[in-house]
């Protein structure tokens, strides 16, 4: 498996600390945080990192592959490591975003045929799948019952 540097090295690409550092703060979290959330995350440790760095940043890593765009509809981009194809859970209350295992979800597409349904329909040859399932969380859903009662 091919590290970082390599893989930007591979591609023409500098391996400066700040990408080094966006891209260590997205493989070590599932929060699927937003450009803005990792610029605070590194702004106490690389207090000259500017906010237009972290959006460039997070912009090469998308385009070499090391990392994933996510659109859950809350106004704004968020952004994922895994980039292995899965799903995602989106709070519509807290904003929380949860992996889900996409293996599970292509065989019962499979099974439905549903990309033939596809293909059928619309005449595209569909490489990839992206679903978002929407919902509260089990902390705001806990939280709402309380109000409620």
């Amino acid at each position: 498996m091919q590290t970082i540097e390599e893989i930007l090295r591979a591609k023409k690409i500098k391996v400066t600390p700040q990408r080094m550092a966006v891209y260590s703060i997205l493989k070590d979290t599932k929060s699927h945080p937003s450009v803005e959330k990792i610029y605070q995350q590194l702004k106490p440790n690389y207090p000259a990192m500017s906010l237009a760095t972290v959006y460039k940043t997070v912009d090469v890593l998308k385009k070499v592959g090391l990392i994933q765009e996510l659109n859950v509809g809350d106004g704004g981009l968020r952004y994922d490591a895994a980039v292995k194809p899965h799903s995602h859970a989106y709070c519509e209350s807290c904003g929380r975003v949860d992996d889900l295992e996409q293996v599970r979800f292509l065989e019962e597409f499979r099974e439905e045929n549903l990309l033939e349904k596809i293909k059928k329909e619309t005449g595209f040859d569909v490489s990839s799948i992206q679903l978002y399932f929407y919902g509260l969380c089990p902390q705001c859903k806990k939280s709402n019952s309380k109000v409620v009662s």
